[in-house]
């Protein structure tokens, strides 16, 4: 236990099968993507959820899905699925929802989804609610085609205490395999592993989950992978920010870097931080990182 605290490596990371649900997750959304049905991603407005939704939708795409993302608004969405979120989906031609970061407490957002003939996949990390009766308890699953949360009662993976980015993430690395007949393991080694790393590692830090066990490995090695990041958007926030990128701690991300997606989703729309993530081209990167630096720092004033 020594050695793996101190010297973990990303060989040490789990298998994304001791998930439970993964696999009928995965089969679903392999199916989905041979037919083109349109999947839409709907995450949270705080920094897991922005890097949930950014690993989801670039893996998915990198399946050949055809895929978009909807980050709720606080004001006007307020927290995880609603039904005006979902009609919107369905209004909008998605055959499919796939949650991150939300969705394990959306009973009856997930059942109008059903009545409407879509197909529902709950990708979380919270608590599973559930109801008291008779002394015992009595765990509320979610009627969704697939959930991939390791809270649920009887998932066996090894370590529970990690963020929503960390189970998008794990998920990816199965599908990923599954398509391409590859063990995960090649996946996550991969230039878009090693890249969808460094989200889990931001995410884990922002979220502040403990760094212990599997997430001080995915902390440890995604901000050594920062410091010569392969996203042109994170690149341009580290720049924005006057952050040296030779020295990324926990700190950085914690009080610095996580800051700045968070703001977004106070003072506006968690899209921008999205969209920064995506950018192809360094100088609308370095437009998008110097507004979320200034929405920033216009919410500490």
């Amino acid at each position: 236990a020594i050695e793996k605290y101190l010297h973990g490596t990303i060989r040490d990371l789990y298998d994304p099968a001791f998930l439970k649900g993964s696999r009928e997750a995965v089969l679903l959304l392999k199916d989905k993507i041979k037919g083109q049905m349109p999947i839409r991603v709907i995450g949270d407005y705080d920094a897991d959820g922005i890097c949930s939704s950014y690993i989801l939708k670039r893996g998915l795409e990198a399946c050949g899905a055809v895929v978009d993302t909807m980050i709720p608004h606080r004001m006007k969405d307020g927290y995880g699925l609603n039904e005006h979120l979902i009609r919107e989906a369905y209004e909008a031609g998605a055959d499919t929802v796939l949650t991150c970061d939300n969705g394990i407490a959306a009973f009856s957002q997930i059942e109008y989804a059903n009545s409407l003939g879509m197909t529902v996949v709950v990708t979380d990390h919270h608590e599973v609610p559930y109801e008291e009766k008779d002394a015992e308890r009595q765990y509320l699953i979610p009627p969704a085609a697939a959930v991939v949360d390791p809270k649920q009662q009887d998932c066996h993976y090894p370590f529970p205490e990690i963020c929503g980015a960390v189970v998008a993430y794990k998920l990816v690395l199965a599908l990923t395999a599954k398509q391409q007949g590859v063990t995960w393991q090649q996946v996550m080694e991969s230039d878009m592993g090693l890249e969808l790393l460094e989200f889990a590692a931001f995410a884990t830090i922002g979220d502040v989950m403990e760094l212990r066990d599997e997430n001080r490995i995915i902390v440890s090695e995604g901000l050594n992978l920062m410091k010569h990041t392969r996203n042109i958007g994170l690149e341009a926030l580290i720049r924005a920010t006057g952050t040296d990128a030779g020295h990324i701690k926990p700190y950085t991300v914690g009080f610095i870097l996580g800051p700045c997606l968070n703001a977004t989703g106070r003072l506006d729309t968690a899209d921008h931080a999205l969209a920064l993530f995506e950018a192809q081209d360094e100088s609308e990167a370095a437009r998008i990182a110097g507004n979320l630096k200034a929405m920033n720092d216009s919410r500490k004033e």
